[in-house]
């Protein structure tokens, strides 16, 4: 994976956890699940861990994973496609 595939995937990422966030209910949901604070997630924003955990939990719940997808323009294959490579 080159550096431009990198970029976008984080970005891809980044618009996701924006996404989650954006819904009280959900954002709650998410925090919930992952044990997360609010001040980890502003503490390590660029962090690839955090980054995939919010794909990873976008998948266990496909009806999140399709709208986000929709919201962001892309299939949910793509935003699948970014789990596992932000480290790289």
């Amino acid at each position: 994976m080159n550096s431009d595939d990198t970029n976008n995937a984080h970005t891809l990422a980044l618009n996701a956890l924006v996404w989650v966030l954006g819904e009280p209910d959900r954002a709650e949901r998410f925090l919930a699940l992952t044990g997360l604070q609010g001040e980890d997630i502003r503490t390590r924003i660029a962090d690839p861990a955090l980054l995939d955990a919010v794909v990873g939990y976008l998948e266990a719940h496909e009806p999140d994973l399709v709208t986000c997808a929709r919201t962001l323009e892309i299939t949910p294959t793509t935003l699948l496609n970014v789990r596992g490579t932000l480290g790289r």
